[in-house]
């Protein structure tokens, strides 16, 4: 048996105890290790010297305890014996001390991360922008691409060993099949104008085929199934029903006044469109305004879910979050009344804070930072879009029923 200590930085020095003895042993090199009886009490220190100098390192006395019975060990450190071969090997089965990390490697490592971060960061803003104007086939397609990748990730999570360990994870192929089936639900929506029957189908089919399976089904199975068949597949259906459904002109939008006639012209913008370039620019303001407010005077946790997030840092977020809509509103000309505009902003905060610890509380329990590597920089795609898996549908039911309903 042998353990090592590390006298330099990397010098592993084996502690050998094949050589035991009934009495405190003489040094047997410059640098040794002691490991001697008291009489009385039975008890061993263990002292570490260095060419004969005073005791350098010393285990407390009551922390080592030895039987009658036991022949009394010495330890005895032979660094001249350790060959650099010998060294390499045990250094390649795992026996290596952490290495501090160089301050100037760790600041470059820091402007390596931000520069990925920014660079895929304008690419999917970019991208999200463009496929949001776009509408149609082309931002349902966009959706199908983003709830596949991140239905395989929640799926994924389920089946790590954080969550596994107090529940039994679905079958592998009853996660694919999952994962297939919430992609194709935003198609669904945009080809059938509603969800709700696609879902429900979708639900009994994966339901029988869990209670089908060999073995013993369990609960946790069935509804951890379900809420990946909600929460990756059914809520984002919400943003092409509120893109593509609501396709009402926005007549008094100033910026569609003066669209290009070849890219559609004022008929393009739509409520729809005009809800979902505001309800996503307050989300990407809340996140934005929250994060710096929590570094800049951020002191009182939030919620033990997330213990990064801070309440100053969520109020700095919802001033940011109501100040982009209201602004918005009066760029595009909707809604019609301020206190419309500040009631969005307030629903599309909410949302994504509870989207946001949603998604933290799942990793949280899986025991991972990130829910995946897809993005460097940034994580998975769950990681991107965490905080618009409840938004849409918030966002949607404003629009769509109490506008009309209070007429604000």
């Amino acid at each position: 048996m042998a353990s090592f200590v590390e006298i330099s930085r990397y010098n592993l020095i084996p502690l050998s105890f094949t050589s035991l003895c009934g009495c405190p042993c003489r040094l047997l090199s410059n640098n040794t290790l002691s490991l001697s009886r008291s009489p009385t009490t039975h008890k061993l220190k263990l002292n570490l010297i260095f060419h004969g100098s005073e005791p350098l390192f010393r285990v407390r006395p009551t922390s080592i305890h030895v039987n009658r019975r036991l022949i009394p060990a010495v330890a005895r450190a032979e660094p001249e014996s350790i060959e650099e071969s010998n060294a390499n090997e045990e250094f390649n089965k795992g026996h290596v001390l952490p290495e501090a990390k160089d301050p100037l490697s760790e600041l470059q490592d820091k402007s390596s991360q931000l520069r990925k971060r920014i660079v895929f960061g304008l690419g999917i803003g970019i991208s999200v922008g463009g496929a949001v104007l776009a509408g149609g086939w082309v931002f349902t397609v966009a959706m199908a691409a983003a709830v596949l990748l991140g239905a395989r990730e929640y799926f994924e999570l389920v089946r790590s060993s954080g969550i596994t360990a107090g529940m039994t994870p679905p079958p592998r192929y009853v996660s694919r099949v999952c994962s297939v089936i919430c992609a194709l639900m935003p198609i669904l929506t945009l080809y059938f104008g509603n969800i709700d029957i696609s879902v429900t189908s979708a639900a009994f089919v994966v339901a029988m085929a869990l209670l089908m399976q060999r073995g013993n089904p369990r609960f946790a199975q069935l509804s951890s199934t379900m809420f990946g068949l909600f929460y990756c597949g059914y809520l984002p259906c919400f943003w092409v029903k509120l893109r593509c459904g609501l396709t009402a002109p926005a007549l008094n939008t100033r910026v569609g006044a003066g669209w290009p006639y070849l890219l559609g012209g004022q008929a393009h913008w739509t409520i729809g469109l005009v809800a979902t370039l505001i309800s996503v620019s307050s989300i990407i303001a809340a996140d934005t305004y929250a994060f710096l407010g929590g570094k800049a005077i951020g002191r009182t946790p939030l919620t033990n879910i997330s213990p990064k997030k801070t309440w100053e840092g969520a109020i700095v977020g919802l001033g940011g979050c109501i100040a982009t809509s209201v602004v918005l509103s009066k760029i595009l000309s909707w809604p019609a009344s301020l206190l419309s505009a500040i009631a969005f902003g307030i629903l599309n905060f909410f949302g994504s804070v509870f989207g946001d610890l949603t998604e933290s509380m799942i990793k949280r329990d899986a025991g991972v930072k990130d829910s995946g590597s897809l993005i460097p920089g940034h994580g998975g795609i769950l990681d991107r879009v965490d905080s618009y898996m409840f938004t849409g549908a918030l966002a949607y039911s404003f629009v769509k029923i109490l506008i009309p309903l209070y007429g604000v």
